[in-house]
């Protein structure tokens, strides 16, 4: 079996998966795209950083390929539904690099605090400049944490040990959870307000992209430290650099950039208030010899028929009680995703029932997609089947399985309800139909649709009169949007009616404010599915 290396992982994963009996190592650092298209026609595993791009073209161009493993959290650089699609298992490290990550940061906010690295050159040039160097300490400091996942967490411990009041801001961590990490949990506009020093830990997606803007600076307190070692994008650059020459924020540290390599001409080179590293994060011996270990053993497992670990398109599963699974693996994870972006914030507990043949199978292992599903737009790439249990704990919400005995409308049918802090419910149904077992969604918030689980769906809620099918009609006309199907519901007339609808592309921002400020509409909600 033939492995490409296709990235420069650590020499002692290259040298354990070379020990391997059957294994052929192709080390190919720095190929090209056009050669790797070459390189991929009779590989079965692809081992890559960050470098290598493993898009769609490429794996269509790998027949043979099984597994794709990434040394590191992310997998940005992974085509992952191409993959899926191709029954191709994505892994990656996701635990490897988190003290790595978490003591840069540190460093960044003792450079912000001691401007040590200015210093350092100073002196190089041959000066003696004692006054232009001055910081502050961190002692009784207030440090804002946005985003209090693994790595978030372990940068509050620290903080705590050099004496820091602690703040975070993460709108699915409970108030239990906090307090038992004697972190205070607070709204962002208190945390941008109330901190001395800011650091952003969160996942980038159109949620978070520019969550530091020119808006969110402006909220905070003049003199304020902002540092970003996560993912380039979460913090604005030119109102970064904006906030910098003013004044507003005293210093900074970047580890992440909007555009990677940072370009030479970014403004960002010229202040001598912000310091820069490329990309370090994960850049300890320690950190790139256990991701690089880790994932050569990983894909040594996949070959050789074994458990598949870390994977973030599929559980921990052998390969034969994989393709049982597939089709309600899918489902799970749709069904998840789908209540996940129609719950609020704040859920305290989700409950997951099974109807009809599927008790009798792995339940398990489709309960891990669901809450992998849940926590798909929250976490990001750090969620996978292995750790998605683990996650939702640590975010304080509970759940239950139950396995039901009772009659249902379907041969097979899943739930997935999610309960609020207020005590309200969400919830979303579906089973699988036809030949190919396609993914269907058959209920939402109690009301029954018939609805393709895939793409983009609009959900409407909205009074039932007249005109309001040609109204939403109208409007997704006039923004060049193309309705795929749609399905409508109602419990009583007059009552509360329910419009799901397919989409072939998203409506824009003015078409979603237009929706949600009609009168008869209660709830206007675009679901990436």
């Amino acid at each position: 079996m033939k492995v490409l290396v296709a990235d420069k992982i650590s020499a002692k994963g290259v040298a354990w998966l070379k020990k391997q009996q059957g294994f052929d190592v192709v080390e190919a650092y720095g190929s090209s795209p056009a050669k790797l298209l070459e390189l991929v026609r009779d590989v079965d595993a692809i081992a890559v950083r960050s470098e290598t791009k493993v898009t769609a073209a490429l794996i269509a161009a790998a027949p043979q390929l099984k597994v794709v493993g990434r040394a590191g959290v992310g997998v940005d650089n992974v085509d992952v539904e191409a993959a899926t699609e191709r029954g191709v298992i994505v892994m990656n490290t996701p635990g490897g690099n988190t003290i790595a990550t978490a003591e840069l940061t540190f460093t960044h906010l003792l450079c912000g605090a001691r401007p040590v690295p200015q210093a350092a050159a100073s002196m190089r040039s041959g000066q003696w400049d004692r006054k232009t160097f001055s910081g502050s300490e961190l002692f009784k400091k207030t440090l804002g944490i946005i985003g209090l996942g693994r790595i978030g967490g372990e940068v509050a411990r620290r903080a705590q040990a050099f004496g820091m009041r602690v703040l975070a801001f993460d709108p699915y961590l409970s108030p239990s959870r906090a307090k038992a990490m004697q972190i205070e949990g607070v709204p962002l506009d208190d945390l941008l307000a109330q901190s001395d020093y800011i650091t952003v830990h969160m996942p980038l997606t159109d949620d978070t992209r520019y969550m530091i803007d020119e808006a969110a600076i402006a909220k905070c307190r003049k003199g304020v430290r902002i540092f970003n070692c996560a993912r380039g994008g979460i913090i604005k650059e030119a109102a970064l650099v904006a906030a910098l020459k003013s004044g507003h924020v005293a210093a900074a540290g970047l580890d992440v950039y909007e555009d990677e390599p940072l370009p030479a001409g970014s403004e960002l080179r010229t202040l001598p208030n912000v310091t820069l590293t490329p990309h370090l994060g994960a850049s300890t011996a320690e950190a790139q010899d256990a991701v690089g270990v880790e994932v050569a053993e990983q894909i040594a497992d996949v070959l050789n028929g074994g458990v598949v670990r870390n994977a973030v398109n599929m559980p921990t599963l052998d390969a034969a009680t994989l393709s049982v699974l597939r089709p309600y693996l899918d489902l799970g994870s749709k069904l998840g995703t789908l209540v996940q972006q129609i719950s609020p914030e704040q859920v305290a507990s989700l409950r997951i029932t099974y109807w009809g043949k599927i008790v009798e199978l792995d339940a398990n292992a489709i309960t891990r997609a669901i809450l992998r599903g849940w926590l798909l737009r929250i976490s990001g790439d750090n969620v996978n089947f292995v750790n998605a249990p683990f996650l939702l704990e640590r975010l304080g919400i509970k759940y239950e399985v139950i396995k039901s005995t009772g009659e249902a409308d379907y041969t097979e049918l899943i739930q997935v309800e999610a309960t609020g802090a207020d005590g309200a419910v969400r919830s979303a149904s579906g089973t699988l139909t036809g030949k190919a077992s396609a993914p269907r969604i058959v209920s939402i918030n109690g009301r029954e649709v018939e609805v393709v689980a895939t793409g983009k769906l609009l959900i409407i809620e909205n009074s039932d009169e007249p005109g309001m099918i040609g109204y939403v009609g109208t409007l997704l006309g006039r923004d060049r949007v193309n309705i795929a199907n749609m399905s409508l519901s109602r419990q009583e007339a007059g009552q509360t009616a329910l419009m799901v609808i397919n989409l072939d592309s998203e409506p824009s921002e003015a078409a979603r404010r237009e929706l949600k400020a009609h009168k008869a509409i209660r709830l206007a909600k675009f679901v990436h599915l």
